[in-house]
């Protein structure tokens, strides 16, 4: 099982700049993972919160919860937060941080990922599609193991 967590104002995409983030919502896009989850024999559990504390706390109890890797979209947590950062390497499930957009080509201030630097890797500026590929990677890392 793999836990997808989404962070703050990612409730609102579909309606939140669809220029950048484009016109999926956030029902349509857990939808999809749960479908790309199924397709690669993966059961997928969907969370959002707008709250910096709820994040830690998910991630602090996916093991205990039977998680077995989590997919991150921190959304402006990815900047500064060092809270998700401390949670995500307290833990020892691999993490794929996705951004629906490419981080690297939008202001300064969003090209810097403080949580990457606890994941085992970071997909950005695909859409819903960096979903799919962080599970793909998932469904072959964890196949993989004994």
């Amino acid at each position: 099982m793999i836990l997808i967590l989404n962070g703050p104002n990612l409730n609102l995409l579909g309606r939140r700049e669809p220029g950048i983030y484009g016109h999926t919502t956030l029902e349509e896009l857990e939808e999809l993972c749960e479908a790309w989850g199924a397709e690669l024999g993966l059961g997928v559990a969907c969370r959002q919160s707008n709250f910096e504390g709820q994040l830690v706390e998910w991630i602090q109890q996916a093991a205990d919860e039977g998680f077995r890797a989590i997919v991150l979209n921190p959304g402006a947590l990815t900047h500064y937060s060092v809270a998700l950062l401390d949670a995500i390497r307290a833990q020892t499930l691999p993490v794929v941080e996705v951004h629906l957009s490419n981080i690297h080509a939008r202001e300064e201030y969003r090209r810097h990922s403080v949580t990457a630097m606890g994941a085992k890797g970071l997909i950005s500026g695909f859409g819903p599609m960096s979903y799919r590929m962080a599970l793909v990677y998932l469904a072959d890392l964890l196949e993989a193991q004994p």
